[in-house]
């Protein structure tokens, strides 16, 4: 993580886009004009600035952008991902395998729950129940501590959102920083973190691509502190960030 005069780099993050619903999709299209992987990347701009340098890619592209040199320069990796799984080559697979275990951050997002990088790290066929439709979801923060909460000063309200609910097959996480409850009484693990190797994953439901989650910027905000948790440890201290302490929703009994 070191320049050849010594000083930090910024960490190099890519947000990795199936871009197939905002090519085809006009009511995605709507949603997002700039598609849903540059409304991540600005947004993640906009709150790191020059504390990391935000790139895209997506699955048209050769290696569906995900070339070895590419990969090998990946510090943090978000992932969105839906109708096109199977179609991500299994070496691509290993290659993101392997950095994710030699210390790359990886953070997977809504559907990408059934990439293959995800099921590879998880080992189980991370299924869940789910329900298209316009359910109020919220997103309850239950580990105040954790630095991917910073700034969240409240639970996060989706006014419409596709329902996930449990069971959802994953392996029991290291931490569990997000509970979602559904219109329809259905509850949901819908923020998790585990360690792979030497890597951090974050994985987090939000993201329906014809709902404009990834402009709320709350999710915004969990978005951009999931990037500096998951920055390998070099990266880290150029991440530092000024956001507030998740102070003034988490009161302490008192005697």
């Amino acid at each position: 993580m070191l320049e050849m005069d010594g000083s930090r780099r910024p960490p190099r993050v890519l947000v990795w886009g199936e871009n197939v619903h905002d090519q085809e999709d006009h009511e995605v299209r709507q949603a997002y004009p700039l598609t849903m992987h540059e409304t991540i990347a600005a947004a993640l701009r906009r709150l790191l600035g020059e504390r990391a340098l935000v790139e895209t890619a997506t699955l048209q592209e050769p290696d569906h952008g995900l070339s070895s040199a590419r990969v090998a320069e990946v510090d943090v990796l978000l992932w969105w991902g839906h109708v096109a799984h199977d179609v991500i080559a299994d070496e691509v697979v290993d290659r993101l395998q392997r950095r994710v275990q030699q210390g790359m951050g990886l953070i997977v997002l809504h559907s990408g729950h059934l990439s293959k990088i995800f099921r590879r790290l998880m080992g189980t066929n991370c299924h869940l129940r789910w329900r298209e439709g316009n359910d109020r979801e919220i997103l309850w923060p239950i580990m105040p501590g954790h630095p991917i909460l910073r700034g969240i000063s409240g639970p996060i309200v989706l006014p419409a959102h596709e329902m996930y609910g449990e069971p959802f097959n994953v392996p029991a996480p290291d931490s569990l920083l997000f509970i979602s409850n559904f219109s329809g009484g259905e509850v949901f693990r819908s923020g998790m973190c585990w360690t792979r190797g030497q890597g951090k994953v974050f994985y987090f439901s939000p993201g329906h691509e014809t709902h404009p989650v990834y402009h709320h910027p709350e999710v915004q905000l969990v978005l951009a502190n999931a990037v500096q948790w998951c920055a390998p440890s070099g990266a880290q201290a150029t991440l530092e960030s000024s956001l507030r302490s998740p102070e003034g929703w988490f009161e302490r009994e008192t005697t």
